[in-house]
């Protein structure tokens, strides 16, 4: 990288070695351009005003790339399917969301490129649920010019397996929910599930569950969800009866499917006493009493994964101790908090 100056109108195309300032009294006072700003032909007329005749350029060497440059190849290695790329700001490129889903980030070869010399990337937690045009990544350089060989090490890394960012899109889950409890099936109070769960799976764009409700018996829970299959329901939720009193037999009623127990307990305040299983491919989710008293307990860490297609394992639910406790605070930003962002590629 070498300094020259250069005719104004010379310069077009060269990039700035330091700020130009601007200065109008009682008005305004600042850079009116940043270091490492590519002169196009609309700014000539304006550095001439400011009595800039002669400007000082950076002249790159074979080997260099501009922070623009080097932040847009960062950011075009990392980026996977559901992504769009910014324009650079000062050397920075964003990634953003195209579609709502749920953002993956490999977390391994995400620390692997922040140690490189020079380069900064930075993301939301890996798993979280994410809007269209919600910004994901941040990519750039530190100096104004770095070697190629910097942002080729990166792109080594990127392409070491798929793309470490993306966003999953949520898929058409066609959903059922077995509502337990002998007080709901025989009519003597109101049922408090279903209008929260039909709440819930619309935020993934997916219809209200088709309801079953059940008495307290283990036998007729087993009926009901292979019923709901049966109808093709692709997930199935069981509400209630989730505790360990030996009249709460909504975990043997699931188990009674044949499906696959993958944990019972999660270390997620509130939502302990959660269950997840799978019958073949279906996950069958248990899901205590909590979820109709609290806005969001262990099942909206764990939803958003199922309705992306992701089969979740009993080691991403042990994980989620680290960041699983609600704080419950007075005004809710959730899923914009801790509950929920520790996880498994933390762990291991």
């Amino acid at each position: 990288m070498k300094m020259h100056q250069l005719e104004t109108e010379k310069a077009v195309g060269r990039l700035l070695c330091h700020d130009i300032t601007k200065i109008e009294k009682g008005v305004y006072k600042g850079a009116l351009y940043k270091k490492g700003h590519r002169i196009v032909s609309d700014d000539v007329e304006k550095l001439l005003d400011l009595g800039k005749n002669h400007i000082y350029v950076l002249e790159l060497e074979k080997e260099d790339l501009h922070e623009d440059d080097a932040g847009h190849r960062i950011a075009s290695a990392l980026a996977g399917p559901g992504l769009t790329i910014s324009k650079p700001s000062e050397g920075r490129v964003n990634l953003l969301a195209r579609e709502a889903g749920l953002f993956k980030i490999d977390v391994s070869r995400l620390y692997r490129i922040n140690c490189i010399t020079d380069v900064v990337v930075s993301t939301l937690h890996d798993n979280s649920p994410v809007s269209s045009d919600d910004l994901l990544v941040g990519a750039k350089v530190i100096p104004l010019v770095v070697n190629k060989s910097t942002v080729s090490e990166v792109e080594k890394i990127c392409m070491e397996g798929d793309p470490p960012a993306r966003v999953l899109p949520y898929l058409p889950f066609k959903a059922g929910c077995v509502i337990t409890g002998r007080e709901v099936y025989e009519g003597r109070i109101k049922d408090g599930f279903a209008p929260i769960l039909a709440e819930k799976l619309s935020h993934f764009g997916l219809e209200a569950p088709l309801i079953r409700y059940c008495n307290d018996d283990a036998g007729q829970i087993s009926a009901e969800i292979l019923d709901l299959i049966h109808q093709d329901c692709e997930m199935i939720i069981v509400t209630g009866g989730m505790s360990v009193d030996p009249d709460d037999v909504s975990p043997t009623g699931i188990k009674n499917t044949g499906a696959e127990i993958i944990k019972y307990g999660a270390p997620a305040l509130p939502g302990a006493m959660f269950m997840l299983a799978y019958k073949g491919d279906i996950p069958l989710i248990g899901l205590p009493a909590c979820g109709m008293y609290f806005k969001n307990t262990v099942l909206d860490i764990i939803l958003p994964r199922i309705v992306a297609g992701q089969k979740v394992s009993a080691g991403e639910i042990a994980a989620l101790g680290h960041g699983g406790l609600c704080r419950r605070c007075k005004t809710c930003v959730f899923p914009n908090c801790s509950f929920g962002k520790g996880g498994y590629s933390d762990v291991f």
